[in-house]
């Protein structure tokens, strides 16, 4: 299989952003649709696709989370759609645009972009969101009739296919959001599988805050002759690339004693006025003892995991955003694919195992050019805590400034203990998260066995 050049010397890079959707050669209407999603000017990433998008080509673009990446395609494949006269009156018998993400609250609000951005100039189009984790049946009853866009996570796409539910003979655009993470949970094979259903005509977007080798093979055999873009805020670090926080984050790192860092928590909660919060930690038992704790302090809070109802998760995502919550205690299944409007601050509660995780978890405040504030709490009497964020910093390539806070104060600061060289981050054995990052990166099977670039 024939691996494109390295991303860390792309093919493009993105420069200043122009003042204007205009310069980029957006539709009208959708210069307007942008607006009144509160989008006045592109995004550095929507700036670098959008120009190449329009004009029909295949890319792949590496950005950071929370860099505006849905609109960068939005935006582009809606304008195909306006250019086609057939649009408004057709019926969509068969398929002409399907989004794939990882996650089904990643799927649940690229759709509701979709939906917000095509309800003016694009009144006609059905847009049917398709996830894992709910009944298929709803999900059967919108797609009779067909739709123009589905966004869709891949093992439930599956599953509408083997029930006969779309066509996608017609597939005209496709876009792989958040690859990186869809060879994280294990999507190569489903992966594999759907793109051998689709025609060779179309156009394909690839989008990935990182590009590990499995990444580029998949574009490497999937796309035609793409383009390769990045946005500069990025950096790559051995065989695993990570991008760099963005801009408006303050990072911050805090040495309490483990057991009193709820404690801090709902001090800084308290003296620091934010207004919502997203908090971390390693286990749904500790998201839902946090919560729990905060609770029972006074604080509007709820515990957000994987254990929980798709329907809770939501509720608890529009509490946050409606105000109704201040706090969301959550575990890394937050750390991708979740936007939250205004979030100001992230509060490592647990350290990440990796610093790619870290980077997610950050990134869910300081999005699309805004202020936020991250903080990380190293346990003062478990030596591997600073270890660990040492490898973070490492890979970030920066160092920060360990913090006290007044009444918190450490009993005693320990020395970091050598890594285990038998183990993973933390100084443990790898995980089986780890052990299946190690094998995306490897070369998934699904992708060996994918055809030479330029077949489909």
């Amino acid at each position: 299989m024939t691996t494109p050049p390295p991303m860390d010397a792309p093919a493009a890079a993105a420069g200043a952003a122009p003042q204007s959707f205009q310069g980029l050669g957006l539709d009208a209407r959708l210069v307007q649709a942008a607006a009144g999603a509160g989008w006045s000017q592109p995004t550095a990433v929507q700036a670098l696709v959008l120009p190449a998008a329009l004009q029909g080509h295949d890319l792949v673009a590496q950005a950071p989370t929370g860099s505006g990446k849905t609109g960068a395609f939005v935006l582009p494949l809606l304008q195909r759609l306006l250019a086609d006269p057939k649009l408004p009156d057709e019926r969509p018998r068969s398929l002409r645009v399907l989004v794939l993400a990882p996650t089904r609250e990643l799927a649940a609000q690229i759709h509701s972009q979709v939906a917000q951005l095509a309800a003016v100039p694009l009144p006609g189009l059905k847009t049917v969101l398709a996830v894992g984790g709910l009944s298929i049946n709803p999900q059967l009853m919108a797609l009779r009739g067909g739709a123009h866009w589905l966004v869709a996570t891949p093992g439930r796409l599956l599953d509408l296919v083997s029930h006969n539910a779309l066509r996608l003979d017609g597939l005209q655009m496709l876009v792989l959001d958040e690859a990186d993470r869809l060879l994280d949970l294990g999507f190569a094979d489903e992966l594999g599988r759907l793109l051998r259903l689709l025609p060779a005509g179309r156009q394909s977007l690839l989008f990935s805050a990182s590009m590990p080798a499995a990444v580029a093979d998949l574009a490497a055999a999937w796309l035609q002759q793409p383009q390769w873009l990045k946005v500069p805020a990025t950096a790559a670090v051995a065989n695993d690339p990570a991008p760099v926080p963005a801009p408006g984050i303050t990072q911050r790192a805090i040495l309490v004693d483990t057991a009193r860092r709820t404690g801090l928590l709902r001090q800084l909660i308290a003296t620091q006025a934010w207004p919502s919060v997203l908090v971390f930690v390693a286990t749904q038992y500790a998201s839902a003892h946090v919560a729990d704790k905060l609770l029972r302090a006074g604080v509007k809070a709820a515990a957000l995991h994987g254990r929980l109802s798709s329907g809770r998760r939501q509720q608890v995502l529009a509490d946050l955003q409606a105000g109704r919550l201040t706090v969301l205690v959550a575990t890394d299944l937050a750390a991708r694919g979740l936007h939250i409007e205004g979030l100001s601050a992230v509060v490592n509660h647990d350290l990440p195992r990796s610093a790619l995780d870290y980077i997610h978890r950050i990134g869910r405040t300081g999005r699309a050019g805004a202020a936020g504030v991250a903080l990380s709490f190293i346990a003062a009497d478990a030596p591997g805590s600073e270890l660990h964020f040492r490898l973070i910093e490492k890979r970030q390539q920066q160092r920060l400034p360990r913090e006290q806070v007044a009444g918190f104060e450490p009993a005693a600061v320990l020395p970091a203990v050598a890594a285990d060289p038998s183990g993973g981050l933390k100084g443990r054995r790898k995980s089986k998260k780890d052990k299946l990052r190690e094998a995306a990166a490897s070369g998934p099977a699904a992708l060996a066995a994918a055809p030479p670039r330029g077949r489909r």
